[in-house]
């Protein structure tokens, strides 16, 4: 099935170039793999070079580059991911997104902390525009 069909909610909330990258990365990962999860897991890390995950949406970050160890890989398995969260980003912008989510104590937290404050916030920010 075509990317365009198969838009995840997240990036129908987000620009219109982070919609064009995951569909292209995930027509031509179709072409190679064939439809199915590691498809979306291809197109996903592709958009995560460009990318980052801000609540229910996704935006473009300063610099590109992998956002986590899974988007680093040309073709990623199954595993842990940081879900979008640009882990790879300086502590100053972690804790700037985190001040943008309302999440408390981001000063006194360490990075990885601040990611998995940030994914917790962004599942939740998702989930509430689902509804």
């Amino acid at each position: 099935m075509p990317g365009r069909e198969e838009l995840p909610s997240t990036l129908q909330r987000s620009p219109k170039a982070a919609q064009e990258t995951w569909i292209k990365a995930h027509d031509s990962a179709v072409e190679t793999y064939g439809e199915g999860e590691r498809a979306h897991r291809t197109a996903f890390a592709a958009l995560k070079h460009s990318f980052e995950k801000v609540g229910d949406h996704w935006e473009p970050k300063s610099a590109k580059g992998p956002s986590d160890e899974q988007a680093e890989k040309s073709t990623p398995a199954s595993g842990t991911t940081a879900e979008g969260v640009n882990a790879n980003a300086p502590m100053k912008h972690l804790r700037g997104i985190a001040s943008r989510l309302g999440i408390a104590g981001r000063s006194t937290m360490t990075k990885d902390e601040l990611v998995d404050a940030i994914k917790k916030a962004n599942r939740r920010a998702t989930a509430k525009a689902r509804k």
